[in-house]
């Protein structure tokens, strides 16, 4: 008998009320290890070592998933024989998705299945996307060992299981849904994807701390982990990648929400942008980068004099504890009078960022709503402010510019550090070199 945490998944030999690791208590949950192991090793072949140059190279052709917005988050394409861990809120989209990618799927077989609906349901479902294909089984099932003789048959492409939660292998113990379970079937269905070479798509519930169900160790098995983001009433959904052992991290695919399905969004600047006709102080654009993606957006700011003694900082969408910093060095530096101002921030969209280069935009955002003064629309702020007032550099600045430039903004201002890009865009690109000479230009 081992004791795992559900929320780190550190082992322990046993129980104990707190978690030494993540410091969480009463997480720690018994499942028997005894059995596990043998029927692993049945399902894994014998391996002997083998010296580097002795491999020969394999260069994996990826599929397209006829999804923009997926084959970005996935680094290019579905990779065959990688295992892909799909993450979200209930009724946030995570099984719309794969259906839909499913039916558009062209360059084979996929095989999906579900422990959570009837053919029916998904027939249904499917009806409502307008999608029809020939190549897309549908199979509901929850026995690993059932799901793993179809799949074996029929040689899928792609397999979707929605959702590993559901499953459970009969040879193991457990209840469906335990750690002991999850771990059992996605072991076997790790060593199924890399010597059949299918790539497999998993759907994972998530706790309600917002993490994925199960132990930890579950993220740590697969290649890739997904993370669906967005609120249920608002349109759009963001799919953010977590980890990716065949792509770069922190790419995001911004889809819209329909009735006739998620569709991805071409131009998410543009989304992020409210784009208002008239005039209005506290509004200022910077430029945000997720994964190799630039992204220009809104950030809104209001002042107001504080009744209480203790002046409220809030803010949606932005790190707090930045925003509180970044005050500071307003009032310090520049000599702008905060201490008895109510600041609240928004960032447009509903996207949660933590770039550092927005530190000019909420700085001229927050400058803008406290002198009621309006910062023209064709203007943006891209640069990473210091604890001295100072402007820093930020990575790919030049996609940053030229994405400004692509929706028309006429003038950007970027740290003096970044004088060799000046002659290199259309737009005009101002150097500052600290704030306090960037806020007299304000009109």
């Amino acid at each position: 008998m081992a004791y795992v945490c559900t929320n780190c998944g550190l082992e322990y030999v046993k129980w104990q009320g707190k978690c030494d690791a993540c410091k969480e208590w009463n997480q720690l949950a018994a499942f028997p290890t005894k059995g596990s192991t043998k029927h692993g090793e049945k399902h894994r072949p014998t391996r002997h070592p083998k010296r580097l140059d002795e491999i020969q190279e394999i260069s994996h052709q990826r599929l397209c998933a006829a999804d923009e917005e997926l084959n970005r988050v996935l680094g290019g394409g579905i990779v065959p024989g990688s295992l892909v861990l799909l993450g979200g809120e209930p009724g946030i989209g995570k099984s719309t998705l794969l259906l839909q990618m499913a039916l558009r799927f062209k360059a084979g077989k996929v095989l999906y299945v579900s422990g959570e609906e009837t053919e029916n349901q998904i027939k249904i479902r499917a009806s409502r996307l307008g999608f029809v294909s020939s190549s897309c089984l549908l199979l509901q099932a929850c026995v690993l060992e059932q799901i793993l003789k179809h799949a074996t048959d029929l040689e899928p492409t792609v397999l979707v299981i929605d959702s590993i939660q559901t499953l459970y292998a009969e040879e193991e113990e457990g209840a469906v849904g335990s750690i002991n379970q999850i771990k059992a079937c996605t072991t076997r269905l790790l060593h199924y994807v890399k010597h059949s070479n299918v790539a497999l798509f998993l759907i994972g519930h998530i706790n309600k701390d917002g993490a994925l169900a199960g132990p930890k160790l579950l993220e740590h098995m697969v290649d890739t982990v997904l993370q669906f983001e967005g609120d249920k009433p608002c349109l759009y959904r963001m799919v953010r990648t977590i980890k990716n052992r065949f792509g770069p991290t922190s790419e995001l695919g911004i889809y819209e929400m329909k009735v006739s399905g998620l569709h991805g969004v071409q131009n998410p600047s543009s989304m992020l942008l409210s784009g208002q006709d008239y005039a209005l102080s506290g509004i200022a654009i910077g430029s945000c980068l997720e994964g190799t993606r630039p992204l220009m957006l809104e950030m809104q700011a209001l002042v107001t004099t504080t009744k209480y003694g203790n002046p409220q900082r809030n803010a949606t969408g932005y790190d707090l504890r930045r925003l509180n910093m970044l005050l500071a060095v307003l009032e310090k530096r520049t000599g702008v009078r905060l201490h008895d101002r109510d600041v609240f921030l928004n960032s447009t969209g509903g996207l949660r960022v933590d770039d550092t280069a927005l530190d000019l935009a909420v700085c001229m955002a927050v400058v803008s709503a406290l002198k009621d003064k309006v910062i023209a629309n064709f203007k943006c702020f891209i640069a990473e402010v210091g604890l001295g007032g100072e402007l820093r550099r930020v990575q790919r600045m030049e996609y940053r510019i030229a994405e400004a430039e692509k929706l028309g903004f006429k003038e950007v201002y970027i740290a003096a550090q970044q004088q060799e890009l000046s002659k290199s865009f259309g737009i005009k690109i101002n150097l500052i070199s600290n704030l306090k000479d960037l806020i007299p230009q304000l009109n």
